[in-house]
C-alpha cells in the first residue's frame, strides 16, 4: 500500500510530501491523520531543525478528499465535519507551533484546505504553474485549516473577505504580489529543490532563535505593544541562553563566522 505522507530526512531537513498525486493530493482521512501525527513527532525531534512541506506530482494540495466526504454527508451520521476538529485544527496548531521553519513547495495548484496549509509555512516557494484558490464557498463552507488567522495576516482583511468570498483563483504572479508567495522560480521542476536548499540554509541556522521569532510574531499579531514587549523579554532570555548565541557572539568578535548547533 502506497503511503499517503513520504518522510525524508536529509542532514538536519525533513521533507513531508503529500502522496497522493492521482487525486492531486487532496487530503483524506489516511493523509491527514499522518500530517498530525508526523507534527507531532517533529515537535521534539532535536535532530530536526527545518521542514519542507511538498505535493507529488504536478499538484501541491486539492484540499479536502470530497469524494470521500460525500460518503460522510450520505451516511448522514453526527456531524459532517468533525474533521475540523479531528485533523485540521490540530494540524494547523502542529504547524504554527513547531519551533523551527517551515518551507512549503507550492507547485501546481494549492485549493481550500491546500491553501491553507501552504499558508500555515513560515516561507512559500512557488513556480510559473503556482494558483491558490480558496475554494471553500464553492462548496457552501468557511475557511479552515487556520485560514481565517493566516489569511489576512498575509493580505490585509478586505482582501481575505474577497479571496474566501469569491472564490477567485489567484496566479503566480498574482500571488507573489499579494505575499501569498514569498519567492518564484523560473522553472516548476525547481521549486522544490529550491525549498530544500532554503530549508537546508535554515537547518544551519540557530533553531532556538528561529522558534522564538515564531512565537513573538504569534503573540505581536494578535496582541497588544505590551503583550509584544513581554514576549520579546521572554524570547531573549531563551536565547540569551543558549550555547548558540554565546558561540556567535564570540565569533563575531574574533571575526569568525559562526556555527550554529541548535541548541
Amino acid at each position: 500500500m502506497t503511503e499517503p505522507l513520504l518522510v525524508d530526512r536529509t542532514d538536519a531537513v525533513t521533507t513531508l510530501t503529500l502522496n497522493r498525486p492521482a487525486a492531486m493530493n487532496a487530503l483524506d482521512v489516511g493523509l491527514k491523520e499522518a500530517l498530525r501525527d508526523a507534527l507531532a513527532e517533529l515537535e521534539s525531534d532535536r535532530t530536526c531543525r527545518a521542514v519542507v512541506l511538498a505535493g507529488a506530482g504536478g499538484s501541491f494540495c486539492a484540499g479536502q478528499d470530497l469524494r470521500e466526504h460525500v460518503g460522510t454527508l450520505q451516511a448522514g451520521r453526527g456531524n459532517p465535519l468533525d474533521t475540523v476538529q479531528a485533523h485540521y485544527n490540530p494540524i494547523a496548531a502542529g504547524f504554527a507551533s513547531l519551533p523551527k521553519p517551515v518551507v512549503a513547495a507550492v507547485r501546481g495548484m494549492a485549493a481550500g484546505a491546500g491553501a491553507s496549509l501552504a499558508f500555515l509555512a513560515d516561507i512559500r516557494i512557488g513556480g510559473p504553474s503556482t494558483s491558490f484558490l480558496m475554494a471553500f464557498a464553492k462548496v457552501g463552507l468557511a475557511a479552515d485549516t487556520g485560514a481565517s488567522w493566516t489569511l489576512p495576516r498575509l493580505v490585509g482583511h478586505a482582501k481575505a473577505v474577497e479571496l474566501l468570498m469569491l472564490a477567485e483563483p489567484v496566479r503566480a504572479d498574482e500571488a507573489c504580489r499579494l505575499g501569498l508567495l514569498n519567492r518564484m522560480a523560473d522553472d516548476d521542476e525547481k521549486v522544490l529543490p529550491i525549498a530544500q536548499e532554503l530549508a537546508a540554509r535554515l537547518a544551519a541556522g540557530p533553531t532556538v532563535a528561529y522558534g522564538a521569532i515564531k512565537r513573538q510574531l504569534s503573540v505581536a499579531d494578535a496582541g497588544t505593544l505590551a503583550d509584544a514587549l513581554a514576549a520579546e523579554a521572554q524570547a531573549q532570555a531563551i536565547c540569551g541562553a543558549t550555547a548558540d548565541h554565546r558561540a556567535a557572539t564570540m565569533a563575531f568578535v574574533d571575526k569568525q563566522k559562526p556555527v550554529f548547533e541548535g541548541r
